[in-house]
C-alpha cells in the first residue's frame, strides 16, 4: 500500500473522508464521504437563557457565526411572539450582506477557486491562494484581502464583533447606526460592488473562455438531477434574510413553497451508521437511496439552488449576470455541480448591490430598532447562509430557557447531494489502482464546490483538520491511500 500525506488540509472547512471502492475490473463501484465526528452542539442549548442562544449558536463555526447569530434572533423572533421594526430588519440585512460578500469571495480565491485559476492538476503546493497570487498578481491579492475585511468590518459595525456578532435581540437590534458609520459603509459598498464585477470578469476570461473548462462544467460526471431549495420573497426572486422556502423540482417546476414555521412538513431527516451527519430529504417524495431524479427526495442547497429557485435577482447587475448563466449554461435549471462556482459569484455582486441600497436607504440610521418581546414560546428562524438554507427551531419554556433545540444546516441538506457526486465522479474520473493525484483532486472537487463546512455540519473540533481519500480494491484491500 502507498501512503501520501498531506498535512495540513487546504480548502476545505471541517473533517471529512472521502472511501472508494472498486470492483474487480478496477473501476469504481462505489464511494462514500465520512464525517466521523459527534453531532451534539444542540445538547449543548438544552437550559440555556433564550437571549444567549444568538451568541451560543455563533460558537458552532467561525466560518458562518452571523448565519447562525442571525438565524437563531429571528428564531427568538418568533419565540417571543415580536416583529421587529423596519429599520431593525435593513440594518439585519445590511450586516447579513457584508458576511455573504467576506465569505463568497474566500471561498472563491483561497477555496475552489484554485482548481481553476491555477488548474485541476497543477502541482498541490500551487492549488491555494498563494498560486492564485502568484498567477494573477500581487495587486489582486491585496484587493481580495481589502473587500474580505469590508465584509468583516461591515458585520463589526453593526453587530459588534467581525466574527462572532453580538447584536441581534429578539425584536432587533442592541445599537442603530450613526451617519458617520454609515457613510464608511457606503465607500467599502461601492467599491465591493466594482470588486464583484472584477471578480467575475476573472471567471468570464479565465473558466468561461476555456473550452475545457466548460466541457467539465457540462460533462455529466459534475452533473446532478435533484430538487431545489431556497428563500425566496414575493416575487420569486433571491433573497438571503428573509421570505418563503421555495422548492423547485429537477425540471424547474414548483414543486412547494412554504412558510419557515412549517419545515417539518416537508423536510425529512435520515441516519446512517457510516456518519454523524444527518441526510435530509424531502418528506412528501420519500428516501430512495443515493440516486437524484424526481422519484428521489434529495434536494440541494446553497448559490446554485438559490439561483434555481429563483425566477431573478432584484439588483440590476447581478440580474444580468444572471441571465447570462442560464443563457451560457444551456437552460431555465442548471444541474452542473461545477456552475456553484458561477452561481456563488453572482450572489457576490447581488450582496454589494444590496447592501449599496440598504445603507442608502434613509432609515437604516432610525433609532427605531427593538420592538420588546412577549411570552416565551416555540420559535423558528431561518435564513440563506452562505452554504444553503439554514434552521434554528427553540421550544422554551415560560421561564425563558431553551426545552429543545433542532438545526438544520446548510451544508448538512447538501451532503446525500455531496456523497452523489463524489461517487460520479470518482467513476468517470478513476480506472485502475494507479490513480494520478490530479484525478483524486479532481474527485475533491466535486465536493468543494457546494463550499461545505463539516465543522458546522457536526459541530466538533480536533484542533487538526484531516481528510483521507481511500480506495479498496473489489476484496476491500486499501490499494491506496491519501491523508490531509
Amino acid at each position: 500500500m502507498k501512503e501520501i500525506i498531506i498535512d495540513p488540509i487546504t480548502r476545505l472547512e471541517g473533517h471529512g473522508k472521502i472511501v472508494i471502492f472498486l470492483n474487480e475490473a478496477g473501476l469504481v463501484d462505489n464511494a462514500y464521504l465520512q464525517v466521523p465526528e459527534l453531532r451534539g452542539f444542540e445538547k449543548f442549548c438544552i437550559g440555556r437563557k433564550a437571549e444567549d442562544m444568538p451568541i451560543l449558536t455563533s460558537r458552532i463555526c467561525g466560518v458562518c457565526p452571523v448565519a447562525h447569530h442571525m438565524a437563531s434572533t429571528k428564531a427568538l423572533d418568533a419565540a417571543f411572539h415580536v416583529e421587529p421594526p423596519e429599520p431593525a430588519k435593513k440594518l439585519r440585512e445590511l450586516m447579513y450582506c457584508g458576511y455573504i460578500i467576506y465569505d463568497h469571495t474566500l471561498h472563491f480565491y483561497y477555496l475552489g477557486g484554485p482548481d481553476f485559476i491555477v488548474g485541476p492538476k497543477a502541482p498541490r503546493e500551487k492549488r491555494n491562494i498563494l498560486g492564485v497570487i502568484e498567477k494573477m498578481g500581487l495587486d489582486v491579492g491585496k484587493e481580495v484581502i481589502r473587500h474580505r475585511s469590508y465584509g468583516q468590518k461591515i458585520v463589526e459595525t453593526i453587530g459588534g464583533k467581525a466574527t462572532h456578532p453580538v447584536s441581534g435581540l429578539p425584536g432587533g437590534l442592541s445599537k442603530p447606526l450613526s451617519e458617520e458609520k454609515r457613510e464608511e459603509i457606503e465607500k467599502m459598498v461601492e467599491s465591493s460592488v466594482k470588486f464583484a464585477q472584477f471578480t467575475l470578469e476573472i471567471f468570464h476570461k479565465i473558466i468561461l473562455e476555456n473550452t475545457e473548462y466548460v466541457d467539465l462544467i457540462k460533462s455529466d460526471i459534475y452533473s446532478l438531477r435533484t430538487y431545489y431549495m431556497g428563500l425566496v420573497d414575493d416575487k420569486n426572486r433571491l433573497n438571503f434574510y428573509d421570505g418563503k422556502i421555495r422548492v423547485v423540482d429537477p425540471s424547474g417546476n414548483e414543486f412547494a413553497k412554504f412558510d419557515v414555521k412549517n419545515y417539518l412538513e416537508h423536510i425529512a431527516e435520515r441516519v446512517e451508521e457510516w456518519t454523524y451527519v444527518k441526510l435530509p430529504y424531502l418528506r412528501k417524495v420519500g428516501w430512495k437511496g443515493f440516486v437524484d431524479g424526481a422519484e428521489s427526495g434529495i434536494y440541494r442547497v446553497g448559490p446554485l439552488a438559490r439561483l434555481n429557485v429563483s425566477d431573478g435577482l432584484s439588483t440590476p447587475l447581478a440580474n444580468e449576470e444572471y441571465k447570462i448563466m442560464y443563457k451560457t449554461l444551456g437552460g431555465r435549471l442548471v444541474h452542473s455541480t461545477l456552475a456553484y462556482h458561477w452561481a456563488r459569484l453572482i450572489e457576490l455582486l447581488y450582496a454589494a448591490e444590496r447592501a449599496l441600497e440598504l445603507v442608502r436607504d434613509p432609515e437604516i440610521t432610525s433609532k427605531n430598532i427593538r420592538n420588546m418581546p412577549g411570552e416565551p414560546g416555540e420559535g423558528i428562524g431561518v435564513v440563506e447562509a452562505a452554504r444553503g438554507t439554514l434552521i434554528h427551531h427553540y421550544i422554551l419554556d415560560e421561564k425563558g430557557l431553551v426545552k429543545d433545540v433542532n438545526l438544520v444546516v446548510a451544508t448538512v441538506n447538501n451532503v446525500p447531494s455531496i456523497n452523489m457526486s463524489i461517487r460520479n465522479a470518482a467513476k468517470g474520473l478513476i480506472r485502475g489502482e494507479h490513480v494520478e493525484e490530479g484525478l483524486l483532486n479532481m474527485v475533491e472537487m466535486a465536493f468543494r464546490a457546494y463550499d461545505p463546512c463539516f465543522g458546522c455540519a457536526t459541530h466538533f473540533a480536533l484542533g487538526q483538520m484531516p481528510l483521507t481519500i481511500e480506495i479498496y480494491d473489489s476484496r476491500g484491500k486499501i490499494v491506496r491511500k491519501m491523508q490531509r
